[in-house]
């Protein structure tokens, strides 16, 4: 018969843990949780909102790994006020082909904390406190939801399936949407498969995609702040030049917006004094790709 200590119910107690891993929730109280999705495993920079990986005001922003299927595939902070993202960050790899269908879920944790891990489908017709529904963005007027991080990005059919979730999406403007920032979509991924190639031969680059509110007191069916502006950033290590790489992109949330790409430091003076999307990093700030290229402005 065998008799285990008490030491050795310890041992393999941590054993199993390590290789069950832990059972957090996906709403949880870091992004410290997700960390893998971010350049260098740190967070945004967020006047107000995010410094230094700690959430200002806890009660108001959720970061949620997102999670699908048991699998968490990217990472939101979310705004319960505003009933918007702040924004989404992934680690690009590879896109597969394919759409998934539009089915569009919500997170369940955001209305009680001990609910399932997985994004879900919500119940037709029920108010949800903390977050914005299908029902809520059904309507006439000029917008539709929008995602953050697109579903063209996704590595594999799960992954895209997953980023139809309303705390990844905000009320885009028809032809902003649909135009002018599917545009931005595509040049983006065709950056980031040209020059964030790594050490590996391996596609590898880190996301940020953003919205920022706007300033008047605008609201979709009174219930979902309308962005003024949508930005998107990435950061890579580039083994054909052996350098680190940046880009950004943004647009008004408008029908004639206009969208190309600049630096960091371009984005950050549109944005407002404190943002930095990739702090404590060797992402340049000067750096900006097209699809002609990659450069740097020369020095004086």
């Amino acid at each position: 018969m065998l008799v285990l200590k008490v030491q050795d119910l310890m041992v393999l107690t941590a054993l199993l843990l390590s290789i069950t891993g832990p059972t957090e929730t996906r709403v949880v109280t870091s992004l410290q949780a997700c960390h893998n999705f971010f350049c260098q495993q740190t967070p945004p920079n967020i006047p107000g909102i995010l410094a230094h990986g700690n959430i200002i005001n806890q009660n108001r922003y959720k970061p949620i790994c997102q999670t699908f299927e048991n699998t968490v595939t990217f990472v939101t902070l979310y705004d319960t006020t505003n009933k918007i993202p702040v924004f989404s960050a992934y680690k690009y790899t590879q896109y597969a082909t394919g759409r998934p269908r539009d089915i569009w879920m919500i997170e369940p944790q955001l209305e009680n904390l001990h609910s399932g891990n997985n994004m879900e489908i919500p119940e037709r017709n029920k108010s949800y406190q903390f977050q914005a529904t299908p029902d809520d963005y059904d309507t006439s007027q000029n917008y539709q939801k929008g995602h953050l991080l697109p579903n063209s990005f996704g590595s594999n059919m799960n992954v895209k399936q997953s980023t139809f979730t309303l705390t990844n999406a905000v009320p885009q403007v028809d032809k902003f949407n649909t135009v002018a920032w599917r545009i931005i979509e595509r040049d983006l991924k065709s950056y980031m498969g040209n020059y964030c190639v790594n050490n590996n031969d391996q596609i590898e680059a880190y996301v940020v995609i953003g919205a920022q509110p706007g300033t008047d007191n605008k609201f979709l069916n009174g219930k979902i702040k309308i962005p003024s502006i949508l930005w998107s950033a990435f950061c890579c290590y580039s083994k054909s030049t052996g350098t680190w790489l940046t880009s950004a992109q943004w647009g008004k949330n408008t029908d004639h917006p206009e969208l190309q790409s600049k630096t960091l430091n371009e984005l950050y003076h549109v944005l407002g004094h404190g943002f930095d999307l990739f702090p404590n990093t060797q992402c340049p700030r000067d750096c900006e790709c097209t699809l002609s290229g990659c450069k740097r402005p020369r020095s004086s």
